[in-house]
């Protein structure tokens, strides 16, 4: 189940459209403050990351919206899926992360959740300025035009009968 020798485990949840939506200037690993059966369940990869974002409250980072789908096989009282997670940072950090967040107009976005080589829940959140309409569609423009390159590539070096 652990990543040890074989390197680190993939991840449990991608936040795919938040690199299309931000650019990201800053990545940070922190921990996560899970209760009980949520850890099971996201062993079992039950969770979304779509809607989730990281504010500061009071010299903590909290996440919100993050959705762990509750654990089916439980008799526990059933947790708040999208409840508010504290992140679990150094204060240095966090003090580092709020004042980048306050004075340059960023947003913190967490990108991914994995567990480390000993087990343990990470979120690796991002240091993001939203990206402006035109940039996303400057973005996609590339992509399709690397996509044609490609195909015209393979076309091109397929033999023929």
């Amino acid at each position: 189940m652990r990543g040890g020798d074989n390197g680190p485990m993939k991840p449990i949840v991608t936040n795919r459209k938040a690199r299309f939506e931000y650019a990201v200037i800053e990545t940070v690993e922190a921990g996560i403050s899970l209760m009980g059966t949520e850890v099971k369940s996201l062993r079992e990869g039950r969770a979304n990351l779509t809607d989730a974002y990281a504010v500061h409250d009071g010299g903590e980072i909290i996440l919100k919206g993050f959705h762990i789908t509750p654990y089916s096989h439980t008799s526990q009282t059933k947790l708040n899926p999208r409840r508010d997670r504290k992140l679990l940072l150094h204060k240095p950090e966090i003090r580092r992360l709020i004042a980048k967040v306050r004075e340059k107009g960023l947003t913190l976005v967490p990108l991914r959740v994995h567990f480390n080589d000993k087990g343990i829940a990470k979120v690796e959140i991002a240091l993001a300025r939203g990206k402006r309409e035109y940039d996303k569609r400057t973005k996609i423009a590339e992509r399709d035009a690397e996509r044609e390159m490609q195909r015209a590539l393979k076309d091109r070096t397929r033999p023929r009968r």
